[in-house]
Order: structure tokens, then C-alpha cells, then sequence
């Protein structure tokens, strides 16, 4: 997401009412609205942080949103029934034969009414969605900001379905919302493939946190549908979702996929291999699916994503006695012991990556920071104050990895080794 977009979401998602709304919710409910406010949040903190970053960018640089036009027909409908769409910026050079795919984040909707208030927003319905976008970070087009990439085609594609674009309308069921996920990643792959893609001769297929999910269910389809000679990756931005214990012994996330896939039937798009041997909910996280992924995959992730610490570790309701308030907002206010459980943690996710080591065509740039999504900001993708591991920037990583410069598996050191990480902290904002 942009800053643009992310504020589209929160203008939909009135501050001052916020947080009596999210008494009223439950975790799962909580989960959509309180991934757009932190994202707005990050987003915030890092301009604010840089406030001359954004002059450096031209106009041209702001893409317009580019609807489905026969999504009626088709049936490539958003939440609401709106259109589907992305933003195209043509490759130039010798870029214009490659292309950049930027699959959109922003959680998901687990039942009718968190999906009824979703499509009531940027992320459920293309009537609310800003128009244009400022591409930044991997879909820069300054060298300066995106040495690799700058000149391909680059395609952010906008997320309006609550499941990581593979809901099924099996499931609809009368409920006066549309469960399209699926169609909607068929539809507009067909168009891009339509007007240039069908000849590509590499590609990237990327996204940031349910995107990165999306990223993954999706990849090799994706490596199907283009040419045999053309060299395809994928890169997953904060998408690798743990399926651990929250503070309190209760399985949180577990839970909350279970009632996303089985309300919008994303089992018809999961790994059948996987469908064989566990529940689907089983097969909806990113472990499972990175087992059976055929194409190579790239991971940025942070071992401190403070998405998944909000919602995974210490979701709503999991503190009552607000220990975990502080440390929460910001990460240099966690005690000793709550960093014992934070290191717990990332160990779980380093244990969880680590039977994917012995894959060369598996990357990773695993940095130890508090934040969540990395790609897409100038400030974190390519910059002289990136994060970095072994000197290495997030974009100079995935570029050694993607051209076969070198096998990349980085992993940082726990918190707070690393001081060039942009450790977000919400009480600032």
C-alpha cells in the first residue's frame, strides 16, 4: 500500500470512533480495522521521520487505477459488487520486456458482518479507493530509489476481497456480499497477459502481508501462465504468518483462518497436495504452502513484525492487565521479560524457516526490526538509511537473489542489534 492508499483506508475508518468500535468487536473483527490503522500509522512515522523524502519524486510517478471493464460479465466482483482493478506503469528500456506484480495487503474478513463493514472501505469496495497512487520503493521508477527494477512494468494490483484473493462465490450463500477472490486474480492476470505479459521474459510476482500471502498461494499459477523460457520469482513482503500460541495459550490465528476459509471457500485454491493431509485452515498458512511451491520465493520479513505481535502473539483481549500496553507501541518500552517472549517468538520463526535453508532458490532477508512491510517504502526498500544485513539493503538482497548473483540467506541478529532498523513507534504518532 501507499500513503495515499492507506490514508483513503483510514478516512473511511474515523479515528475518534475507533477505538469504541473495537470494544464492541471481537479479535477477528478487530483484525481488518486495526491492520489499516497501524499500516496508516507506520506509513506516518516514516514520512514524518523523512519529510523530505517524497520531494524526490515526480509526478509521473502517480499511477491511475484501471478498472476491470467487463467485470459484470465475468463476475470479478469486490465485496460490494465494485470493480477490481490496478494501477500500470509501462517498462521502458531494457525493462519492457519484464515485469513487477505488486499484490495489495490489508488482512482479511472472517465473517458477514466484519466482510459487510469491509466492503465499506478501500478494501472491500473500489469506490472508496484513492486514484492515483504514488509508486515508491520496488515500483519506483528512479534508479536512484530502484536500481533493478526502475524501468520494468509494474502492476500494483488492489486488494477488495478479505481473503488473500482466493475466495470462491460457492460461498456467498445469500449473504449480500461477493466472494471473489479467485476470479478476480484469474481476470486480471488474463488482461495483463493481454496487453504485454504474454511475452515477458522475467517477472516478479510480489506482495505485502495478506498480498505476500496472496504472493504465495499464487505463485506457481502464476509461473504457469508465462512463457517456459522467461525466469519467474516470487517475493513474499511480511507474509509469512506464524501458527503459534498467543500469550494467553489460545490459537488466535488458528482460529481466525479457519473461519476465513471456511466463510469465503478459499480451499479450492489452496496446494491439493497439502488439502490431502490436514484441515484446509492448515493449508491457508504460509509454511504449508511454501512446502509445496515449486518456483523460487524470496522473503522479506521482520523476526519482530509488530502486525503479527499485535494479532498473533498479544491479540485484542489477551492483556487485560495491560502489561503488554507499552511495549506494544513501541519496542524499546518491552521489559526484559516480554523481550523473552518476543525472542520466543522470532525463534519460532526462525525454526519454522529454517527447514527451508537447504533450498537455493529460497531467499531471505530476515532483519530484526519492529516493523511490518518493507518493500514498498523508499525509506526501508533503498535508501542510504535502509536497513541492512551483512551491509546488505532489503532491495540489493532480493536483486542478488532474483539474478542469480548469489544465494541470499540473511538473518539478523535479535533486537536491538541492529541499528539500522526503522523500529516504528506508535506513541510518536
Amino acid at each position: 500500500m501507499s500513503p495515499c492508499s492507506i490514508t483513503s483506508i483510514t478516512n473511511n475508518l474515523p479515528l475518534r470512533n475507533l477505538s469504541t468500535s473495537f470494544k464492541k468487536w471481537s479479535t477477528k473483527q478487530y483484525t481488518i480495522a486495526a491492520f489499516a490503522l497501524l499500516l496508516f500509522f507506520s506509513y506516518a512515522f516514516l514520512i514524518r521521520s523523512n519529510p523530505h523524502s517524497h520531494h524526490s519524486h515526480s509526478y509521473s510517478n502517480l499511477i491511475p487505477f484501471t478498472p476491470l471493464t467487463n467485470f459484470k460479465q465475468i463476475g470479478a466482483l469486490c465485496l460490494d459488487g465494485s470493480a477490481p482493478g490496478y494501477h500500470f506503469q509501462e517498462g521502458f528500456g531494457s525493462g519492457s520486456p519484464n515485469w513487477l506484480l505488486h499484490l495489495e495487503g490489508g488482512g482479511w474478513c472472517s465473517s458477514v458482518a466484519s466482510c459487510s463493514y469491509r466492503k465499506t472501505t478501500a478494501l472491500g469496495s473500489s469506490h472508496y479507493m484513492d486514484t492515483p497512487v504514488l509508486f515508491t520503493g520496488m515500483l519506483s521508477s528512479l534508479p536512484s530509489q530502484n536500481p533493478d527494477f526502475f524501468n520494468w512494468n509494474k502492476v500494483k494490483i488492489r486488494y477488495c476481497d478479505g481473503a488473500s484473493f482466493a475466495g470462491h462465490p460457492e460461498s456467498e450463500k445469500g449473504s449480500g456480499l461477493f466472494f471473489r477472490g479467485q476470479i478476480i486474480w484469474e481476470t486480471i492476470m488474463n488482461e495483463l497477459l493481454s496487453i504485454g505479459m504474454s511475452k515477458a521474459k522475467k517477472a516478479l510476482l510480489t506482495g505485502c502481508s495478506a498480498g505476500g500471502l496472496a504472493t504465495l498461494i499464487h505463485c506457481d499459477n502464476f509461473r504457469q501462465l508465462l512463457p517456459k523460457g522467461a525466469t519467474v520469482k516470487c517475493l513474499a513482503d511480511a507474509g509469512f504468518f506464524l501458527n503459534e500460541k498467543d500469550i494467553l495459550g489460545n490459537s488466535t490465528m488458528k482460529s481466525f483462518y479457519q473461519d476465513v476459509v471456511q466463510l469465503q471457500g478459499v480451499a479450492k485454491s489452496l496446494h491439493k497436495e497439502c488439502l490431502a493431509k490436514m484441515e484446509p485452515s492448515k493449508c491457508f498458512f504460509s509454511s504449508e504452502i511454501l512446502k509445496n511451491i515449486k518456483t523460487p520465493v524470496f522473503l522479506v520479513h521482520p523476526a519482530y513484525d509488530f502486525w503479527q505481535i499485535h494479532n498473533i502473539l498479544v491479540p485484542q483481549g489477551s492483556d487485560p492487565h495491560r502489561r503488554w500496553k507499552s511495549c506494544r507501541l513501541n519496542i524499546q518500552s518491552c521489559d526484559a521479560n516480554l523481550m523473552d517472549t518476543l525472542n520466543n517468538f522470532r525463534s519460532s520463526l526462525l525454526k519454522t524457516v529454517n527447514e527451508f535453508q537447504q533450498r537455493k532458490d529460497i531467499g531471505m532477508f530476515i532483519d530484526s526490526c519492529f516493523i511490518h512491510c518493507q518493500t514498498l517504502m523508499e525509506e526501508t526498500w533503498f535508501s542510504p538509511n535502509s536497513p541492512k544485513i551483512n551491509d546488505k539493503t532489503i532491495a540489493e538482497s532480493v536483486a542478488d537473489w532474483f539474478f542469480d548473483r548469489q544465494v541470499v540467506k540473511l538473518i539478523d541478529c535479535p533486537y536491538p542489534c541492529n541499528p539500522t532498523c526503522h523500529n516504528l513507534d506508535f506513541t510518536r504518532v
